[in-house]
Formats: C-alpha cells, sequence, structure tokens
C-alpha cells in the first residue's frame, strides 16, 4: 500500500543555493527528510521504493531522478528536495533495493549487480505512476548523474517524456535507440573525463543530430568526471553552479 506523503514544507532550507545545501550536513539532513518514501509494484511485480517531494503548489510537473554509483543517499534526496522547492513533484528513485555505497568498491559492485531489464522496469513504472497522478500536470523529465545520467536517457528511451537531462552518464546508446527520444536533452560533460570520454559525447550529439533531435550539449573544459558532486576530489563548484542553473533554465523551458 502506498505511503501518503505529505506535502513540502518551506521551512529555512528552502532559498539555499544548491551548492550551499550539499555543503551543510545539518541543512542537507533536514532537506533529505523533508520527502516521503513510497513504495509500488512494478509492472514486472517487484516491490520498489523511492523518496517523494510533493511541491506546495499542485498539480506541478515531474522531475525522475537517477542517482550516482554511489546509491539514494542524502545528496540525491538534497537535490530531490531543491526540484521540489522549486516547484516540482520530485521522485529520486533507488535501483539498488535500498543499498548505498560508502567507497568506490562498494559502489563498483552495487552498479554492476544491476540487472537492465529490471532497472527498466523499475523506471518505466515509477514514470507511468507519476503520470496518474492528479497532483502531476502530465508533464515530466528525467535526470541523472553518473550511473544515474546513463539511466536518465535510457529511461527516457524506454518512456515517452518531456525532457531528459544528462550528467556525466553513458551516452553509448545507438541510433536506431535513440530514435525513440521524444524530447530535448540537456548534457553536462567535463573535459578532461576519462570514464565519459569527450569523444563518446561528441559520437553521441553526433547521432543526435542526425537522428533531427533536439539537444544541448555543454562541454567543462577544465572539468573531470563527477565535476558537480561536491563530496568528490573533482568538484568544480563554478562549473556545478553553471551546470545546475542552466538544468533550472532548461526544466522550466520544457516542463514549466
Amino acid at each position: 500500500m502506498n505511503h501518503v506523503p505529505r506535502r513540502h514544507v518551506v521551512t529555512g532550507i528552502a532559498g539555499l543555493s544548491l551548492a550551499s545545501l550539499l555543503a551543510d550536513p545539518l541543512k542537507l539532513a533536514a532537506a533529505a527528510a523533508s520527502l516521503s518514501d513510497i513504495t509500488i509494484t512494478t509492472a514486472g511485480g517487484r516491490k520498489v521504493t523511492a523518496a517523494l517531494g510533493v511541491p506546495a503548489k499542485t498539480p506541478a510537473a515531474a522531475v525522475l531522478l537517477v542517482h550516482e554509483w554511489w546509491g539514494l543517499n542524502q545528496q540525491i534526496r538534497g537535490v530531490a528536495s531543491q526540484l521540489t522547492d522549486l516547484g516540482y513533484l520530485s521522485l529520486a528513485v533507488d535501483l539498488y533495493d535500498g543499498k548505498v555505497a560508502s567507497d568506490p568498491t562498494a559502489a563498483k559492485q552495487y552498479a554492476g549487480a544491476v540487472q537492465p531489464q529490471q532497472a527498466i522496469d523499475t523506471l518505466t513504472s515509477w514514470i507511468d505512476m507519476l503520470r496518474k497522478r492528479p497532483d502531476c500536470t502530465g508533464k515530466l523529465a528525467t535526470i541523472g548523474w553518473c550511473f544515474g545520467g546513463g539511466w536518465s536517457l535510457r529511461a527516457s528511451l524506454a518512456r515517452p517524456v518531456d525532457a531528459t537531462v544528462i550528467y556525466y552518464g553513458d551516452v553509448t546508446p545507438p541510433s536506431s535507440a535513440l530514435q525513440a527520444l521524444t524530447g530535448p536533452v540537456l548534457g553536462h560533460f567535463g573535459g578532461l573525463d576519462q570514464s565519459i570520454t569527450p569523444s563518446s559525447v561528441d559520437a553521441f550529439e553526433v547521432r543526435l543530430k542526425q537522428l533531427g533531435k533536439p539537444a544541448t550539449i555543454y562541454r567543462y573544459a577544465d572539468a573531470k568526471h563527477a565535476f558537480a558532486n561536491p563530496t568528490g576530489q573533482n568538484y568544480e563548484a563554478a562549473d556545478a553552479r553553471q551546470a545546475w542553473d542552466r538544468t533550472v533554465a532548461f526544466l522550466k523551458q520544457t516542463i514549466g
């Protein structure tokens, strides 16, 4: 049975910049706690849980967030809270069934254990759920970081959505798969990323252009992988701030 979420309450954390929120453990914990955990049964018959933020004013457009390879931690919940404060119905999904990694070895293990068919079942079931909610306008965007950036794209290939945001995620799907995109794409990539390489990003942009798919791909010249994560060694504050501002503007333009 689904837990009925409380509406997002404007507190002292409202109005903070994303960077300020993520840098303050106490305020981040409060922001994460403002979300409600809800559970559904997927089309494939599995129980899955996600964290939902309901804005003060509804109906609202929805944003589905997919976590980094660390799992659904407080940082991603904090981003979802920020999007809720901006007026979006925000759902941070969990592809790890509750597991959260604190070191790269565990993160790699958890990411490697994800079964693609189950992940798509989870993501599409959540998209379907959001669209059916009376407090949703029907407009929906996906957003993800790193591991989640790739799944943000794949969710958009599996279900028609209005917009897709990718932070340094895998962009190797072929043109035959990208043909399914129904909304514009916004991408943020590091020019020095050795994981999601500039050449793979260039090839992705070429495929989208050849297909006539609207896309805006930003390259942050001096940034490495995960440059928007303030807890990592590759954090670039100015680039992260600019990427977030561009993301918010993109969401306003595409889903309202």
